[in-house]
């Protein structure tokens, strides 16, 4: 089948991907990682988890949990294992706070390498860990302004972030497992505990009224059970925002409440029940001490960084959301001709358009065809929740509404469809419009022309006296049937336009 049909040598049955692997080895938790491709969204294939809980203890005996230390080379042995059937090539280990700082870590990295052999394990410094938590969250916020928290076990790691760069950072042993050993398992001496650390790094102001960037299990798992309390419509921690009055109140009821009342509370996870007291008065000291407008969540950490330094300068450099856009279409789509076609076909629609709002219409541009391998009965729904939930960093809640909107409507989806309803809840109601503007306009686009940008080429839009005019040119294929008739007009009535439509220079309708 053609390069353009088939795009993924997965899918065609050839050598797979390049893949690659990573091992988080913190305080409180183990994760292996593996990665497939060297795009610019990373698209993580494996994911597992173990809770060990090595850091507990070490703040009062300097020693990593002796009693972990078994399971956690097991664990090792399984991900290395993992790794290598999967062949994940470079495969490394990166151990955090709890191992740097603990006296048996280095026996502890010995033991490591002989159940790993070949595989580096680096011990990463407070430094080395804040700047790949740093370039984690570029890949996700390349356009990141304020401050990374990013909250272990151990430690915190802080970062000043703005002009895609790392300003100045700080590790700090503040992780909830060590702030909740150094004030005794109470979370009102944690607060002085975490106010005196913080007030060490005076550069924490510079995030007035800026963004707060929070990185770590703990803190999403916070996130995750705001998402449940409030009804909140899509279950993605990734870019979910709070305000700072809203992440205050949260931080507020989780530090004050018991153990049982934080049991009974959605989406408190059981493992961590014990850590969320101390992960919440570090947020909420850290959004004292930064004075920031409002808390941003990013999935992407320290593993997305170590992956970006894998990828080309070009690669790392552009747009994360047309990336992810682009990787829909190759998998997806007929036609990659198609989608910068589109982009121009609909440019006259749009007049005094926005940067960003343009890039999201490019972006629309390529998911446009992602159901057309679905069944025609449900490409609409298909097409919306593939694009809602789809996985990667490339797309915030915004955009993920936006574009799966669209995405249905150009499947001539109904706007009220309760399928639908997550959109109508995220956007408001001039991106709606908007939505419906360019769904409509992709119905008929691919009316016009198959999918295929040869016949597209032969019709064009202009917005004329009050009208919005069809323009088609004989003799390429292309008609004004009463199936492209009806969408001009419906198009036209989106945008409080008069349709029309001119055949070779004479007016047809």
């Amino acid at each position: 089948m053609p390069e353009a049909f088939w795009p993924n040598p997965a899918r065609r049955g050839e050598r797979l991907p390049a893949r690659c692997g990573v091992v988080d080895l913190g305080s409180n938790s183990v994760r292996l990682v593996v990665f497939e491709g060297r795009g610019r969204n990373p698209q993580a294939i494996f994911n597992e988890k173990a809770v060990l809980g090595l850091g507990r203890g070490l703040q009062g005996s300097g020693r990593l949990n002796e009693e972990a230390i078994g399971t956690a080379l097991t664990v090792m042995g399984r991900y290395g294992a993992i790794a290598r059937a999967m062949r994940a090539e470079p495969l490394e280990v990166l151990a955090t706070a709890a191992v740097r700082d603990a006296s048996n870590g280095p026996e502890f990295v010995q033991a490591l390498k002989a159940r790993m052999p070949g595989v580096p394990i680096r011990v990463l410094s407070g430094e080395e860990e804040a700047r790949f938590s740093a370039d984690g969250l570029f890949m996700g916020f390349p356009g990141a302004d304020g401050v990374l928290g990013d909250l272990g076990g151990g430690s915190l790691e802080l970062v000043r972030v703005g002009g895609g760069r790392a300003l100045r950072s700080a590790s700090l042993p503040i992780g909830s497992i060590r702030l909740a050993e150094r004030a005794g398992g109470d979370p009102v001496r944690a607060r002085a505990v975490a106010e005196a650390e913080l007030a060490g790094q005076p550069w924490l102001a510079e995030g007035q009224g800026r963004d707060l960037y929070l990185v770590g299990g703990a803190w999403r798992a916070l996130a995750r059970m705001h998402i449940a309390q409030t009804g909140y419509p899509l279950a993605i921690v990734h870019h979910y925002v709070l305000r700072r009055e809203e992440a205050r109140d949260l931080t507020g009821v989780v530090m004050s409440a018991s153990r049982k009342a934080l049991e009974r509370m959605p989406g408190a996870p059981l493992k961590r029940l014990g850590d969320l007291p101390f992960a919440a008065v570090a947020m909420r000291r850290l959004l004292r001490a930064t004075g920031a407008a409002r808390v941003v969540f990013s999935a992407s950490g320290l593993r997305e960084g170590w992956y970006a330094a894998l990828l080309e300068g070009t690669v790392r450099g552009t747009d994360p959301l047309l990336s992810a856009s682009r990787e829909m279409a190759l998998n997806w789509g007929r036609d990659n001709g198609l989608p910068p076609a589109l982009l121009d076909w609909t440019e006259p629609l749009f007049p005094d358009e926005a940067p960003a709002d343009r890039v999201l219409r490019e972006a629309a541009c390529w998911v446009s065809d992602l159901g057309s391998h679905d069944h025609p009965e449900y490409r609409a729904e298909q097409g919306f929740l593939r694009v809602l939930r789809q996985q990667g960093i490339g797309l915030d809640h915004h955009a993920r509404a936006f574009l799966g909107l669209v995405a249905a409507l150009r499947y001539e989806a109904e706007p009220e469809a309760p399928f639908l309803a997550p959109a109508r809840l995220l956007l408001d109601s001039a991106t709606l419009r908007r939505a419906e503007v360019l769904g409509a306009a992709m119905r008929l686009a691919y009316t016009l022309c198959g999918g295929t940008p040869a016949l597209l080429a032969g019709t064009r839009l202009a917005r004329r006296n009050g009208r919005l005019v069809l323009g088609l040119s004989e003799g390429t294929g292309v008609f004004a049937g009463d199936s492209v008739l009806r969408r001009v007009e419906t198009l036209a009535a989106a945008l409080g336009l008069d349709a029309a439509v001119e055949v070779a220079g004479g007016a047809a309708a």
